[in-house]
Order: C-alpha cells, then sequence, then structure tokens
C-alpha cells in the first residue's frame, strides 16, 4: 500500500489527479479512461501518477472513499445511538448519496457500483456494529451476535436503497417508512423495544 503522503506539494499533486479523474468520469465511461487521459487532464506524468495510484483502480477506489464519499461519511458519522430515527437518516444519506454520484457522472456511475457499494456496506457495518456494542454487555458470543447484526442491518440498508434507486416509484423518505420494519426484522432480540416500529 502506498504510504500518506503529507507534503503540501504531494497532497496538491495527489487532489490534481483525483480532479481531473473525476472530471473525466463525467464525459467518458470508466471503461474508455486510460492513464494518458487521467495524466493529461492532470498535466502530470506517468511516473508521478503510479507513485500515488497504483492503477485506475485504486484511483476509483480513493476519488469515491477520500472525495467523493466525504459529505456521506460526515453525515451517518452523527449519529451514536441506534434507533429508527439511525436508520431513516442513514438510508437518506446513501439514496442523496447514489442519486449525487449519478448526476455528477452519469457515464462511470455502473461501473463505480461495485466498488461504491463495498465501501458504504464496510462503512454502515462498523457504524452499527460501534453503536450496537455502545448499548450492549459484551462477551464472545454476543459480540459475534451483534457482528451479524451490524453486517444484516448494513446489507439491508443498502438492498433498499437500491432497489429505491431502481424503480423510483415513491420518494426515499415514502419507501424507508415502509420499507423500516424489514429492513429491521429481528433486531428486536438484540436491543430494545424500540425496535417495535410504530405506524
Amino acid at each position: 500500500m502506498i504510504e500518506q503522503k503529507t507534503d503540501p506539494r504531494i497532497i496538491r499533486t495527489r487532489k490534481l489527479i483525483m480532479d481531473a479523474f473525476i472530471q473525466l468520469s463525467m464525459k467518458k465511461d470508466f471503461k474508455d479512461i486510460t492513464i494518458k487521459d487521467i495524466t493529461a487532464k492532470a498535466t502530470v506524468n506517468r511516473a508521478t501518477f503510479y507513485y500515488h495510484f497504483a492503477d485506475k483502480y485504486d484511483l476509483l477506489e480513493k476519488v469515491l472513499s477520500e472525495d467523493l464519499m466525504l459529505n456521506f461519511c460526515s453525515e451517518i458519522a452523527e449519529h451514536d445511538e441506534l434507533n429508527q430515527e439511525t436508520i431513516i437518516s442513514v438510508f437518506l444519506s446513501v439514496t442523496h448519496f447514489q442519486i449525487s454520484l449519478s448526476t455528477k457522472c452519469p457515464r462511470s456511475f455502473k461501473a463505480f457500483t461495485e466498488t461504491i457499494e463495498a465501501i458504504i456496506k464496510k462503512r454502515l457495518e462498523n457504524l452499527f456494529y460501534q453503536m450496537l456494542t455502545k448499548e450492549q454487555s459484551t462477551s464472545t458470543d454476543r459480540d459475534c451476535s451483534l457482528r451479524i447484526a451490524a453486517v444484516m442491518l448494513s446489507w439491508g440498508i443498502y438492498g433498499a436503497s437500491v432497489d429505491w434507486q431502481h424503480n423510483r416509484t415513491m420518494s426515499p423518505e415514502e419507501y424507508i417508512k415502509l420499507a423500516l420494519p424489514y429492513v429491521t426484522h429481528g433486531m428486536n432480540y438484540l436491543v430494545s423495544d424500540k425496535w417495535h416500529y410504530n405506524n
């Protein structure tokens, strides 16, 4: 893994490359973007590109996690208690991010999907696990159950956001209200009665 560089010039060059990639993604399909395209747009040479990134797939992951997802990550980090309001807010943050990215990079959005899914699921899993362990006493068996619950909840929310993205027959707010009992199904075995959904 390439070390995190702190020299201002290095940070500036890295940002140039990432910005160039984002600009290209607005106009071209990801598969058609070459290293030559990126270096020309960023006005750097190939050696400089490879100093910062292993390849364009590595660049894609870094752009998503360090740039395009910053607002999303800061939004979900604001929550510290796992309840219905948190689930609704996190779902809306996921859908808003997907809308924003598909609008900003329509040509490459589909190519980004697999990487986006992996990053979002992992971020949500860690967030929910921290919330659950904060609220629950832990043991080895209990910790395993909480980890599984965090995984299932993160996948459920992401899956719901994808379904909404594909259909869009209602607003995200209306969708999550209907989906909430199913997304959180089984959580009442782990947490308090706040999980019993109220219509």
